[in-house]
């Protein structure tokens, strides 16, 4: 049977709260806090945010469905009928304290009209500030091999949708490694919605064995002050793409979404230098050499 709105909605909830548990239990000391709130023209949501833990600085796994009238710009944007919305999902940003552990996000979602209109998003992508080629070959392994259980093409169809919107074009750069990222999957091509809907439920439950590896295996490499402000500079470029290029983000505001909650993926402090440039005998510079498009992490990494 396809699944209902409810039953999506319903099965989010539970995936905000497992991946909560286990971010608790690999970070060892912070906890979740819960902020339940309303939306004025329909729906709601559950913000849970976790700072100060020992690993993680700052970050947030968010739950909401949320219905109603669909604005206009979001019809014109994405050339529909007027009709009612419900949209639910899951978002998850974390922003750890060391810059050797990498930045993540992931964000599962579901949305459909009266008028009949339906479809699934969503993805994951990595932002280290030090790009570990291993880390990155084995974080995209695992991507593949959910992929792979549903469809072939998934794969590099995905991760080449993730290369192509997560790219600063201000400053011709990948926001980082990359991921996967979907967006209006629906049951066209011969997939059912039940197919749809498995996969996205494999991708979200994924997330907590992928990130805690890499932050158990990285959280207690050394570093010092200079690490710390390429953090806080490589931050920054994380907000810039927030701010300026995330439909998420727009999408959230343009909808009366809840302020808080759509800006919780932005890091406690971030730095901006006036045109840095990192000596090329440098991790950093290397960093920088990485953050482009078509980069086949899986197969090894060359650039």
């Amino acid at each position: 049977m396809e699944p209902s709105k409810d039953q999506i909605a319903q099965w989010f909830k539970k995936l905000q709260d497992n991946i909560c548990r286990g971010l608790e239990k690999a970070d060892g000391a912070g906890e979740f806090e819960q902020d339940l709130w309303e939306r004025p023209h329909g729906g709601g949501g559950r913000t849970r945010t976790i700072k100060n833990g020992r690993i993680l600085e700052k970050g947030g796994v968010n739950f909401s469905a949320v219905h109603g009238p669909t604005p206009d710009n979001i019809l014109n944007a994405l050339q529909l009928q007027p009709a009612d919305f419900f949209a639910t999902g899951v978002s998850i940003v974390l922003h750890p304290h060391s810059p050797k552990v990498p930045i993540i996000h992931m964000n599962v979602r579901y949305f459909e009209m009266t008028s009949g209109a339906w479809w699934f998003g969503g993805g994951i992508d990595l932002t280290p500030h030090y790009i570990d080629k291993q880390d990155a070959q084995s974080f995209h392994s695992q991507l593949k091999q959910v992929c792979d259980q549903f469809h072939a093409s998934y794969y590099l169809e995905f991760k080449q949708w993730a290369d192509d919107y997560f790219y600063l074009k201000h400053r011709e750069e990948t926001r980082g490694v990359g991921g996967i990222f979907f967006d209006r999957l629906t049951d066209q091509q011969g997939f059912s919605k039940k197919q749809r809907w498995e996969f996205v439920q494999a991708v979200g439950s994924a997330f907590v064995p992928i990130y805690n590896k890499l932050m158990l295996k990285n959280h207690q490499l050394p570093y010092g002050e200079a690490e710390k402000e390429w953090q806080m500079i490589r931050r920054g470029r994380y907000v810039e793409f927030n701010l300026v290029w995330d439909k998420g983000t727009k999408f959230g505001l343009d909808t009366g979404g809840r302020t808080e909650s759509i800006l919780m993926s932005l890091p406690p402090q971030a730095h901006w230098e006036y045109d840095h440039r990192p000596a090329e005998d440098t991790e950093e510079y290397q960093t920088l050499r990485g953050l482009k498009k078509g980069i086949n992490w899986v197969d090894g990494a060359d650039y």
